[in-house]
């Protein structure tokens, strides 16, 4: 016998694998395989129909794999001594002891609910009945104040907006979306004012009242209705009631083969501590993707096929209104933070060919190792085809690859959906470059350093541009006329740049071989422009 919570696929895999099995599934709610991912747009109207989220039944489960799955279902201790799970029905109040070969966790991630003057108020997005409250909430209301600038907060904000509420989102941190570095966040926070949102950073709640919420600037917003999307955290309350170990960020610890120290008890999901892809060390990532594929692996390695447990990159990605923000592997804070050297390469490519009609804008940041030109992480932001460029990075992290190999890739190419010199190929391409010594470049964060050490920035745009926006102290000299003007730049290092950098390594592969020392502003100065932006 094998009590199991539910853990996507991992009890279908795992009676898949083994006709014979004797499956027991409990789950603590009254519905077993639902998309909690699409429970936003849910409350947002966007998915009309509640039946939509509800992918399978217990009674589907029985029909096909004679899965023993009882909802509404508690295991409340676990008795490894005696090897029996203890469990109360919460409907009827009714115990029982289910004896077990072996067990599954997967208890998943508990909303964060931090001790604010009024918390109880606030509504939390969960599960099928966190979503029917909320729907229940929405209705008839006017305004709601979203705690929480994460995945979760921003979905919530955007699809109340959908709903016709006036909506604030509020951040504790200076920016949303804590895995991108501040100049990629600043357009997420561009594309959430444009929709409507009330956007307030830099400022955490100190009071939930009966219609209204209190930020610590004194600010009140009203409030008819009041989300709390902090964050979640490992829910192992059972894990460690039953002496199984928790690892150092909170979650449980698990093995190779995602066993705890108890032979006959595996953990899967979001209760889990992963391991992380760039440095081998403990973390915690809630993503879906992650727990399927544990829950599989589980599966086999009960039935005895091989198995292991898959290091993460936390790879993600959101819709913000009609922004795509996607990320994976480490970001530029996180390498600053460890002391880790890293190379950053921007770049502004079009979605297609910009002579196909309806290519869309998007920024990209690479992060690479400098002494080994290994792929550390990367961001996009921007229209579309941002997903398909994070999902050939991840790829390409996953596989071993360099970021100069990502000049090589072969990549699908058609007008309608590409360029020639696809934009994860302009990264490799960049990356290369930098890896060579063909050019060089700072970044937006590094320039007032070195303007302050003695260094000019040249700016290399058309007078148009340049009369649109520009770099204070910076000179205009136009690409095109960089030859004939040089001997108008002043000694010492040039700073040059454009508007997304192309034109830029021109203008710095002209002044090396003229002999100037010149480096390229990376990312140019819309780059440049969102970094201002990030600090304003």
């Amino acid at each position: 016998m094998v009590p199991c919570s539910w853990q996507h696929g991992g009890p279908i895999t795992l009676a898949s694998d083994n006709e014979n099995a004797q499956i027991i599934v409990l789950e603590r709610t009254r519905h077993v395989s639902f998309a909690n991912c699409g429970l936003p747009y849910h409350v947002g109207g966007v998915i009309p129909e509640r039946s939509s989220l509800l992918l399978q039944t217990p009674q589907s489960l029985a029909a096909r794999f004679r899965l023993d799955v009882r909802v509404a279902t508690e295991a409340t201790r676990i008795d490894r001594e005696n090897k029996v799970v203890h469990v109360r029905n919460l409907a009827t109040g009714a115990t029982e002891e289910l004896p077990y070969d072996k067990v599954i966790l997967s208890p998943g991630a508990r909303p964060v609910r931090p001790p604010i003057l009024g918390i109880e108020r606030a509504l939390t997005l969960r599960d099928i009945e966190d979503t029917d409250a909320m729907v229940a909430a929405v209705r008839g209301q006017k305004t709601a104040v979203v705690i929480g600038g994460g995945f979760i907060g921003i979905e919530v904000a955007e699809n109340l907006v959908h709903q016709g509420l006036e909506v604030a989102l509020i951040e504790a941190l200076p920016q949303v979306m804590a895995p991108l570095d501040p100049e990629m966040a600043a357009p997420v926070h561009d594309a959430l004012r444009k929709g409507g949102v009330d956007l307030h950073l830099g400022s955490g709640v100190t009071a939930i009242g009966e219609a209204t919420v209190t930020l610590a600037d004194g600010t009140e917003l009203p409030a008819d209705v009041v989300v709390a999307a902090i964050g979640v955290r490992p829910d192992i309350t059972l894990a460690a009631e039953a002496g199984l170990t928790v690892g150092e960020r909170g979650g449980i610890a698990v093995d190779a083969n995602h066993l705890t120290n108890d032979p006959d008890i595996y953990a899967v999901g979001d209760a889990v501590e992963k391991i992380d892809a760039l440095d081998g060390s403990a973390t915690l990532v809630p993503l879906a993707n992650t727990a399927n594929l544990a829950g599989r692996r589980v599966a086999d390695h009960i039935a005895g096929l091989p198995t292991s447990n898959r290091p993460v990159l936390g790879t993600a990605i959101v819709k913000v209104f009609d922004l795509t923000v996607a990320a994976t592997g480490a970001n530029e804070k996180r390498l600053q933070a460890s002391g880790r050297p890293y190379r950053a390469i921007h770049t502004h490519p079009a979605s297609h060919a910009g002579y196909y009609p309806g290519a869309e804008g998007m920024a990209l940041k690479l992060l690479v190792d400098p002494e080994t030109d290994a792929i550390l992480g990367a961001q996009g932001v921007g229209g579309e085809g941002v997903d398909k460029r994070i999902d050939v990075i991840a790829t390409a992290i996953t596989g071993g690859l360099m970021a100069s190999d990502l000049a090589e890739l072969e990549l699908a190419y058609a007008p309608p959906y590409g360029s020639a010199k696809d934009a994860v190929n302009m990264l490799g391409h960049v990356a290369d470059n930098l890896r060579s010594g063909v050019t060089r470049s700072i970044q937006w964060h590094e320039l007032d350093a070195a303007v302050a050490g003695g260094a000019t920035v040249i700016d290399v745009r058309t007078p148009g541009e340049f009369a649109a926006g520009s770099i204070p102290g910076a000179r205009l000299v136009p690409v095109d006329e960089l030859r004939d003007r040089v001997d108008e730049l002043p000694e010492g290092l040039l700073v040059v740049h454009c508007a997304v950098g192309i034109r830029g390594h021109t203008a710095v592969r002209i002044l090396a071989q003229l002999g100037r020392d010149a480096v390229n502003l990376d990312g140019g100065y819309k780059t440049w422009a969102a970094g201002r932006d990030s600090r304003d």
